[in-house]
């Protein structure tokens, strides 16, 4: 059975982290891209040799090209990726937003997505893999003012188009959309919402899915 290497931005905490841990539980290799070398490392030391850190800003093209270059390099191949990095903003709305805020989460939220699927690209057209992407249910919905919400609908629309473009080489993509996660993304704990977890099992549940099926979308939401 050829091996299967996962390729995941944003991977030092909360989903990307889960993530990892679960595809490793299922027999994946994992790339870990994130910025901050020290929690990728213990990551690594956690997960063992099917791990491997690979430190960078999603921010940065060149950085998610070398990075997944490297990946394909020590695995053999990278069939598949979860752009996962994104953040939120301090202060909400148009009137009190900061412009360079603004700025900065854009350049991650929109363009780390498109980074990664630049940097993806070449090896899933030639081995029919699967490119995930951390939606939200914030992109579904209008959000007062919210400028992080807007990204989101960049990234559902954006999966959509990539889904049709992907599938011409046998491809898929799918995007994840989250409720409200008890993530490091909050200053404060949301003990009672989903668990980085519940967005690893989906993301999973897609990577896997039989061949003949495509999970475009899924929407997981608190119970409660």
């Amino acid at each position: 059975m050829a091996q299967k290497t996962l390729f995941i931005t944003g991977a030092s905490s909360g989903i990307g982290a889960a993530t990892a841990r679960l595809a490793v539980e299922k027999g994946w290799n994992v790339g870990l891209f994130a910025r901050s070398e020290d929690k990728l490392q213990a990551l690594v030391e956690e997960l063992g040799d099917k791990a491997l850190a690979l430190p960078g800003d999603a921010s940065q093209l060149e950085e998610q090209r070398r990075a997944v270059d490297k990946l394909a390099g020590h695995f053999g191949d990278v069939t598949a990726a979860f752009a996962n990095a994104g953040r939120g903003t301090s202060a909400a709305g148009t009137l009190e937003g900061d412009p360079e805020d603004w700025q900065s989460m854009v350049t991650l939220n929109v363009m780390g997505v498109l980074w990664t699927a630049k940097a993806i690209a070449p090896y899933l057209q030639k081995n029919k893999g699967d490119l995930v992407l951390t939606g939200s249910a914030a992109g579904r919905r209008h959000i007062k003012g919210s400028v992080y919400s807007a990204t989101k609908w960049f990234v559902h629309g954006y999966a959509g188009n990539l889904a049709e473009e992907f599938r011409e080489w046998g491809a898929r993509v799918t995007v994840v959309a989250p409720g409200m996660v008890d993530t490091p993304f909050f200053d404060e704990a949301k003990p009672d919402k989903l668990k980085p977890e519940d967005i690893a099992a989906s993301v999973l549940f897609a990577l896997e899915a039989e061949r003949r099926a495509s999970v475009r979308e899924i929407f997981v939401m608190p119970t409660d």
